[in-house]
């Protein structure tokens, strides 16, 4: 495969005025594999806007949003990605290798734009649980192949938990990829670094045990 422009980026937005720009120019460097850059929009009322993306419009839900992302794109290649992640230096080279493999998936190793020892713990709770669950999170970016995502029934259109669906429905089919996707810390300095993951935890067992993610949408704030 000729991997040069076969890389569709797939952006869901909801006011994300304040990290949207960081994201965009982190994926500068990978002019060269990137075909088009896809800007799906949930309803911003923030003036969250950017030059040089493909804007969309769908209702405010994460998978819905992915979703139609998917379905105006047309690459052989689909990397989900959100707007308070940016992918770290040297992002292309990984992700050109990983699309000579028609049917892979892979995500990026969590960080966080945080100097606090708490970020630090917290990254190495992410990286087990990707060793132990294999599940990583949205966060974390998703490398994908169109044909491996169209086997799986593409990305669930849940407004919320479409990452654990996804890659629940990736099982043993996922891998991590040495390159970090560097994610805002501000949720966590809002809502606390005990607090915040712990709400987390607490969603993704309301989840599992059949709980709507309509409804989890509420706790999860």
């Amino acid at each position: 495969m000729n991997v040069k422009s076969s890389l569709t980026i797939i952006i869901p937005t909801l006011n994300a005025v304040a990290t949207l720009p960081a994201c965009l120019a982190a994926l500068e460097v990978g002019a060269g594999l990137i075909a088009e850059v896809i800007v799906v929009d949930g309803g911003s009322t923030d003036g969250t806007q950017a030059a040089g993306v493909t804007w969309a419009r769908a209702a405010p839900s994460r998978g819905g949003q992915l979703r139609a992302g998917a379905a105006a794109a047309d690459t052989a290649f689909l990397l989900f990605l959100h707007a308070d992640t940016r992918l770290a230096a040297g992002w292309p080279a990984s992700v050109a290798a990983v699309m000579e493999m028609p049917g892979a998936a892979r995500y990026f190793r969590f960080r966080l734009d945080s100097e606090r020892f708490a970020a630090r713990v917290l990254e190495a709770v992410v990286a087990l649980r990707c060793q132990v669950l294999r599940l990583p999170y949205g966060d974390q970016g998703l490398l994908i192949s169109r044909a491996l995502l169209d086997e799986v029934g593409g990305v669930p259109d849940l407004p919320l938990m479409e990452d654990v669906a996804l890659a629940r429905r990736l099982r043993g089919r996922l891998r991590p990829l040495p390159v970090a996707a560097v994610t805002s810390a501000a949720r966590y300095e809002r809502d606390g670094w005990v607090k915040r993951p712990l709400r987390n935890l607490f969603c993704l067992a309301l989840y599992f045990a059949g709980v709507s993610p309509a409804r989890i949408r509420r706790f999860y704030g």
